[in-house]
């Protein structure tokens, strides 16, 4: 399988990086939470331009930094600080294989192209630019990690791919060097649906039919079938089956905490990513699970026997489908711990 070119590179400094090490550490204690402006040149924009970086950096102070990213759903609240729960506390946090007793997590509030100022649509590329230069802004040479899983894994293969002193490994769980086609025509649904209600002014009711049609992609058929496999209960006049509640659920959840053109634009997002595997120069461990519909362990086959002897392919057998990552606990915690190690 052929792996597409990326887009040119923009002009970065290429001399070697060294972890961070106290030099590069600010003097006064920073909050776990925090913003910063940073200049990047967008891939569907006009020239450089200022963009706010909503943050997360938190962790043991003296230690090597790891970027984590999630989904185009996931905020920078990767690890829970205060009472703000984290998304991902069973991979980042004390003890964990994230062990922030020995690391410092870095993680962002994706940018959409809203946040852009004339941007038509917002990149893989925008992404990994905008970390890279909060790096900068932060004082941090060199991250340990890139560990990324769905859209969060594109962005730190492009990462790895435009900024490689910049990382020493990525860890690349249910994310390619592309889109599926197929993945592709069903979040092309989706936004189609989202576009029809922001016309009929129904944006929440939308929004929530997409997001229940996207929850149908992201776990596999073996674990619908134990779920939901029941008879269905007569209410309001018609038969409701059991999955439907599940949905119906699952999409007023997203609405409240969700905005409908920030969707359109990181969906679109997913499917404009694409890049030579070539092009990556850092160790990389691919992920794959054998149930996901959305990201095929075919494609990150592919994408890792592109990627050459720096990188390992590794499958788990799950029937959690896409969302494996927040769900096989154990397994991706002893792939990413065994990553950090390499380090």
């Amino acid at each position: 399988m052929s792996l597409t070119s990326a887009s040119s590179f923009a002009t970065f400094d290429t001399a070697p990086f060294a972890y961070e090490t106290a030099a590069f550490l600010q003097p006064i204690p920073r909050p776990a939470h925090s913003e910063a402006v940073v200049r990047i040149t967008p891939k569907y924009g006009r020239g450089t331009v200022a963009v706010t970086l909503r943050y997360l950096w938190h962790g043991c102070a003296e230690a090597p930094t790891v970027i984590v990213q999630g989904g185009i759903s996931a905020s920078r609240d990767v690890c829970s600080v205060g009472t703000v729960a984290g998304w991902w506390d069973d991979l980042v946090g004390s003890g964990r294989a994230v062990d922030l007793e020995h690391c410092r997590v870095l993680s962002i509030d994706w940018l959409a192209a809203g946040d852009i100022d004339g941007a038509s649509a917002v990149s893989s590329e925008d992404q990994a630019d905008a970390l890279a230069a909060l790096l900068d802004a932060l004082g941090i040479t060199q991250a340990q990690a890139f560990v990324g899983a769905s859209y969060g894994a594109m962005v730190g293969l492009a990462f790895a791919a435009r900024h490689p002193r910049r990382v020493g490994r990525v860890v690349a769980i249910s994310g390619a060097h592309r889109a599926h086609p197929l993945a592709t025509a069903l979040r092309a649904i989706q936004r189609e649906i989202v576009r029809g209600g922001i016309g009929r002014g129904d944006v929440a009711g939308a929004l929530g039919l997409a997001r229940q049609l996207a929850m149908t992609t992201y776990r596999g058929a073996e674990e619908f079938a134990e779920r939901f496999d029941a008879e269905p209960e007569f209410r309001e006049g018609r038969f409701h089956f059991p999955v439907e509640d599940y949905l119906v659920a699952a999409g007023r959840k997203f609405v409240a905490r969700f905005d409908a053109e920030r969707y359109l634009s990181l969906s679109e997002s997913i499917d404009l990513h694409r890049l030579d595997a070539a092009a990556v120069r850092v160790p990389c461990e691919i992920v794959a699970v054998s149930s996901d519909r959305l990201v095929p362990s075919a494609d990150l086959r592919a994408l890792a026997d592109g990627l050459g002897a720096a990188a390992r392919f590794h499958e788990i057998d799950s029937c959690y489908g896409h969302d494996a990552f927040l769900k096989e606990t154990r397994r991706i915690s002893a792939l990413v711990a065994a990553a950090l190690s390499c380090c």
